[in-house]
């Protein structure tokens, strides 16, 4: 009756921000149009790839160069006078694209706590410096003065590289929140499959009786389930910590553990230097529900889910192993892969990858990505 009562007092009874009783109805809240959601900054400090990152950089500089490379072969007649004015062009270029991205870098925590007209106006501005401090580089190097037109042209092109650089970031960050919401759209289905729902519910009227306190754990576990299924991480999020991904499968797990029994034999090789990685939500519990699905429900003998994490360097491994005997009764689409090497991607960008594959009878499912 008290668990029944403080159903109905969460359903109906809900209390707004300012601490007065609502009537609208808990589930409404829940509700994607009923969330005010504010675009995200244009550079964040707690944002994972920004201008700091290795893949930024690697794109800025080949985009710089790709550019300049196309611009004087327009200009020179013969490789050989294309060649001569590369070199002393990718001096002044190289040094105003890496003066712009380590001063930006530096920057970035005062960056991110200006307005947002501030954000794009102050590192166009400086890369228009940069490039005219690479154009005086360019006339020490050529021992010549250049054109009061070509000094112009310069801290354009330096503006505009700058602005087109923060354009990408920009729409980069908004290519990430259909990433989040369609992982947790594929969790939540994945949830709410009639087998697992049902058969957990079973397992937990069953062990009323006679395991009580066990019955409660396998409902908070589906629970908490849920929970991160649904669970809005909004547009600033910066992905968890590994260890709340390696708890989360625990309890998936140990769900699967009531329904399998014996013949599910999970093992888990945990490195603690390891658990503060950050990786993307909902990144490790599909890897393992694929793994049971496919590795273990169909076999009669069952089979074997290997857990493994180690933190070597400035890296991070994550490995899901699973035997593989009779195929799968439904087959997979490889939605979860898919979706997490796309989050992975938007996340790291190269910095991270990921391999999946059979080999000695086995499935593997390998991820590296930056500690």
């Amino acid at each position: 009756m008290a668990i029944r009562a403080a159903h109905s007092r969460t359903a109906t009874d809900a209390v707004d921000p300012s601490g007065a009783p609502s009537t609208q109805p808990a589930w409404e809240e829940t509700r994607l149009d009923a969330r005010p959601s504010t675009p995200a900054p244009l550079i964040d400090a707690r944002r994972r790839f920004d201008v700091c990152h290795v893949g930024l950089v690697l794109r800025a500089v080949l985009g710089v160069q790709l550019s300049l490379s196309l611009g004087l072969a327009m200009a020179c007649e013969t490789p050989a006078q294309w060649a001569w004015a590369m070199g002393g062009a990718s001096v002044a270029s190289l040094s105003a694209v890496l003066a712009w991205l380590l001063i930006v870098c530096a920057a970035k925590r005062v960056l991110s706590r200006l307005p947002e007209w501030a954000q794009w106006a102050l590192p166009i501005a400086l890369g228009a410096i940069c490039a005219h401090g690479g154009a005086l580089l360019l006339e020490a190097v050529e021992l010549g003065r250049l054109g009061v037109l070509q000094r112009v042209a310069a801290v354009l092109a330096g503006a505009l590289a700058a602005a087109v650089l923060l354009s990408w970031l920009k729409l980069r960050e908004r290519a990430q929140a259909p990433a989040d919401a369609m992982a947790r759209l594929v969790e939540l289905q994945s949830r709410i499959r009639p087998h697992f729902l049902f058969n957990t519910l079973n397992t937990a009227i069953a062990l009323v009786r006679v395991d009580p306190n066990r019955a409660e754990e396998v409902l908070e576990d589906l629970a908490e389930l849920f929970r991160v299924a649904l669970e809005d991480a909004g547009p600033h999020a910066e992905g968890v910590r590994l260890a709340q991904e390696v708890e989360l499968a625990r309890r998936y797990l140990a769900i699967e553990q009531l329904r399998f029994g014996d013949r599910l034999r999970v093992r888990w090789q945990l490195d603690p230097h390891a658990a503060d990685a950050r990786v993307p939500p909902l990144l490790l519990q599909p890897l393992v529900e694929n793994a049971v699905r496919h590795g273990v429900e169909p076999n009669d003998g069952g089979g074997d889910v290997d857990i493994v994490t180690r933190a070597h360097g400035g890296e991070v491994e994550i490995r899901v192993v699973n035997t593989v005997g009779l195929p799968s009764r439904g087959q997979g689409h490889g939605l979860a892969l898919r979706n997490v090497r796309q989050r992975l991607r938007l996340m790291h960008d190269v910095a991270a990858r990921l391999e999946a594959g059979p080999g000695d009878g086995r499935f593997i499912v390998r991820i590296v990505l930056p500690r």
